[in-house]
Protein backbone atom coordinates (compact mmCIF):
# COMPACT_ATOMS: atom_id res chain seq x y z
CA UNK A 1 0.00 0.00 0.00
CA UNK A 2 0.81 3.50 -1.03
CA UNK A 3 2.31 5.99 1.85
CA UNK A 4 -0.17 9.50 1.00
CA UNK A 5 2.41 11.41 2.72
CA UNK A 6 5.53 9.42 0.58
CA UNK A 7 3.65 10.08 -2.26
CA UNK A 8 3.09 13.64 -2.19
CA UNK A 9 6.54 14.25 -0.53
CA UNK A 10 8.02 12.42 -3.80
CA UNK A 11 5.88 14.71 -6.23
CA UNK A 12 8.53 17.20 -5.09
CA UNK A 13 5.60 20.36 -5.05
CA UNK A 14 4.08 19.74 -8.16
CA UNK A 15 0.38 18.62 -8.81
CA UNK A 16 -2.82 20.28 -7.13
CA UNK A 17 -2.30 18.36 -3.53
CA UNK A 18 0.55 21.15 -2.92
CA UNK A 19 -1.05 24.01 -3.97
CA UNK A 20 -4.35 23.42 -1.56
CA UNK A 21 -3.89 23.46 2.25
CA UNK A 22 -3.56 19.67 3.31
CA UNK A 23 -6.96 20.12 4.86
CA UNK A 24 -8.67 21.21 1.21
CA UNK A 25 -6.70 19.13 -0.58
CA UNK A 26 -7.45 16.10 1.34
CA UNK A 27 -11.30 17.48 1.06
CA UNK A 28 -10.92 17.43 -2.54
CA UNK A 29 -9.84 14.14 -2.69
CA UNK A 30 -11.85 12.41 -0.26
CA UNK A 31 -14.89 14.55 -0.30
CA UNK A 32 -17.35 13.35 -2.83
CA UNK A 33 -19.09 15.81 -5.04
CA UNK A 34 -22.88 15.41 -5.36
CA UNK A 35 -24.45 13.59 -8.75
CA UNK A 36 -27.18 16.41 -9.93
CA UNK A 37 -27.86 14.33 -13.10
CA UNK A 38 -27.51 10.31 -12.37
CA UNK A 39 -26.78 9.09 -16.19
CA UNK A 40 -26.91 5.37 -17.08
CA UNK A 41 -23.51 3.60 -18.61
CA UNK A 42 -23.89 3.46 -22.35
CA UNK A 43 -21.79 1.59 -25.18
CA UNK A 44 -23.93 2.52 -28.77
CA UNK A 45 -21.49 0.37 -31.63
CA UNK A 46 -20.81 2.15 -35.16
CA UNK A 47 -24.16 1.68 -36.48
CA UNK A 48 -26.52 1.57 -33.77
CA UNK A 49 -28.03 4.33 -32.47
CA UNK A 50 -31.72 6.04 -33.76
CA UNK A 51 -32.21 6.18 -37.54
CA UNK A 52 -34.13 9.52 -39.09
CA UNK A 53 -34.17 10.89 -42.40
CA UNK A 54 -33.39 15.17 -41.80
CA UNK A 55 -34.16 17.09 -44.91
CA UNK A 56 -33.75 14.24 -47.41
CA UNK A 57 -30.05 13.05 -45.30
CA UNK A 58 -29.62 9.81 -42.84
CA UNK A 59 -28.51 11.14 -39.34
CA UNK A 60 -28.10 8.61 -36.25
CA UNK A 61 -28.83 9.96 -33.20
CA UNK A 62 -26.27 7.98 -31.06
CA UNK A 63 -26.91 9.54 -27.21
CA UNK A 64 -30.09 11.60 -26.38
CA UNK A 65 -30.95 13.58 -23.65
CA UNK A 66 -32.56 10.61 -21.48
CA UNK A 67 -28.77 8.62 -21.85
CA UNK A 68 -26.92 11.63 -20.21
CA UNK A 69 -28.89 13.58 -17.97
CA UNK A 70 -29.73 15.94 -20.46
CA UNK A 71 -26.08 17.00 -20.41
CA UNK A 72 -25.11 16.20 -24.24
CA UNK A 73 -26.80 14.87 -27.33
CA UNK A 74 -24.54 13.08 -30.12
CA UNK A 75 -25.66 11.80 -33.57
CA UNK A 76 -24.23 11.38 -37.27
CA UNK A 77 -24.98 12.95 -40.42
CA UNK A 78 -24.50 11.35 -43.60
CA UNK A 79 -24.40 14.19 -45.91
CA UNK A 80 -25.39 14.87 -50.13
CA UNK A 81 -22.80 17.29 -51.64
CA UNK A 82 -24.41 20.55 -51.60
CA UNK A 83 -26.35 19.74 -48.19
CA UNK A 84 -26.21 22.62 -45.58
CA UNK A 85 -27.92 25.09 -43.07
CA UNK A 86 -27.98 28.48 -43.51
CA UNK A 87 -27.04 30.97 -41.15
CA UNK A 88 -28.47 30.53 -37.82
CA UNK A 89 -28.29 30.75 -33.75
CA UNK A 90 -28.88 28.63 -31.12
CA UNK A 91 -29.87 29.93 -27.61
CA UNK A 92 -29.71 26.83 -25.60
CA UNK A 93 -27.10 24.71 -26.80
CA UNK A 94 -23.51 24.99 -27.59
CA UNK A 95 -22.78 22.39 -30.71
CA UNK A 96 -18.82 20.49 -31.98
CA UNK A 97 -18.68 19.21 -35.49
CA UNK A 98 -16.20 16.67 -35.91
CA UNK A 99 -15.64 15.78 -39.72
CA UNK A 100 -15.14 12.31 -40.47
CA UNK A 101 -15.15 12.16 -43.95
CA UNK A 102 -15.22 14.73 -46.92
CA UNK A 103 -14.91 18.43 -46.97
CA UNK A 104 -17.30 21.03 -45.20
CA UNK A 105 -17.17 24.55 -45.56
CA UNK A 106 -18.17 26.04 -41.65
CA UNK A 107 -18.90 29.76 -40.82
CA UNK A 108 -18.53 30.57 -36.79
CA UNK A 109 -19.02 34.16 -36.33
CA UNK A 110 -18.43 35.59 -39.53
CA UNK A 111 -15.11 33.40 -40.24
CA UNK A 112 -15.22 30.75 -42.49
CA UNK A 113 -13.33 27.81 -43.56
CA UNK A 114 -13.31 24.25 -45.00
CA UNK A 115 -12.79 21.61 -43.06
CA UNK A 116 -11.52 18.18 -44.24
CA UNK A 117 -11.38 14.79 -41.63
CA UNK A 118 -10.06 15.11 -38.21
CA UNK A 119 -11.61 18.91 -38.57
CA UNK A 120 -13.51 20.02 -35.39
CA UNK A 121 -15.20 23.63 -35.37
CA UNK A 122 -16.53 25.08 -32.00
CA UNK A 123 -20.07 27.09 -32.58
CA UNK A 124 -20.93 28.42 -28.84
CA UNK A 125 -24.75 29.20 -28.48
CA UNK A 126 -25.77 32.48 -29.54
CA UNK A 127 -22.96 32.94 -32.08
CA UNK A 128 -24.48 32.84 -35.77
CA UNK A 129 -22.91 29.57 -37.73
CA UNK A 130 -23.63 27.70 -40.58
CA UNK A 131 -22.26 24.54 -42.84
CA UNK A 132 -22.21 23.69 -46.41
CA UNK A 133 -20.95 20.14 -47.62
CA UNK A 134 -18.76 21.27 -50.63
CA UNK A 135 -16.88 19.62 -53.74
CA UNK A 136 -18.36 15.84 -54.77
CA UNK A 137 -18.12 13.98 -52.43
CA UNK A 138 -20.48 12.92 -49.51
CA UNK A 139 -19.48 14.31 -46.05
CA UNK A 140 -19.61 12.50 -42.56
CA UNK A 141 -20.31 14.60 -39.48
CA UNK A 142 -20.49 13.48 -36.08
CA UNK A 143 -22.14 15.98 -34.21
CA UNK A 144 -22.40 16.90 -30.49
CA UNK A 145 -24.70 19.68 -28.51
CA UNK A 146 -24.84 20.36 -25.41
CA UNK A 147 -27.41 20.49 -22.76
CA UNK A 148 -29.42 18.07 -24.96
CA UNK A 149 -32.96 19.18 -26.46
CA UNK A 150 -32.42 19.38 -30.05
CA UNK A 151 -33.05 15.73 -30.22
CA UNK A 152 -36.68 16.25 -29.96
CA UNK A 153 -36.07 19.42 -33.20
CA UNK A 154 -34.65 16.53 -35.03
CA UNK A 155 -37.55 14.23 -34.71
CA UNK A 156 -40.19 16.91 -35.63
CA UNK A 157 -38.23 17.56 -38.71
CA UNK A 158 -38.09 13.70 -39.51
CA UNK A 159 -41.99 14.15 -39.64
CA UNK A 160 -42.04 16.28 -42.46
CA UNK A 161 -43.36 15.34 -45.76
CA UNK A 162 -40.15 14.05 -48.24
CA UNK A 163 -39.40 16.92 -50.99
CA UNK A 164 -37.76 20.13 -50.78
CA UNK A 165 -38.52 21.43 -46.91
CA UNK A 166 -40.79 24.29 -45.97
CA UNK A 167 -38.82 26.58 -44.50
CA UNK A 168 -41.56 28.75 -43.31
CA UNK A 169 -42.41 25.07 -41.22
CA UNK A 170 -38.98 24.33 -40.39
CA UNK A 171 -38.51 28.03 -39.43
CA UNK A 172 -41.72 27.33 -36.82
CA UNK A 173 -40.29 24.25 -35.74
CA UNK A 174 -36.34 25.57 -34.94
CA UNK A 175 -38.11 28.54 -33.00
CA UNK A 176 -39.28 26.90 -30.88
CA UNK A 177 -36.62 24.85 -29.72
CA UNK A 178 -34.73 28.35 -29.65
CA UNK A 179 -33.12 28.37 -32.90
CA UNK A 180 -33.39 30.98 -35.32
CA UNK A 181 -32.34 31.91 -38.76
CA UNK A 182 -30.39 35.07 -39.25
Amino acid sequence: MMNRKRFLAQLGGTGLATVLPQTSAKAFFTESLPIINKSNENIVRDNEGTELRVFGNPQLQKVVGNDTGNQVFEWVDDLAPGSGIPPHIHTKEDEIFRVMKGEVEVMVDGKTTTLKKGDMPFAPKNLVHSWQVVGDEKATMWVSAFPSGMEHMFHELHALPPGPPDFEKVSKICDTYGIRFV
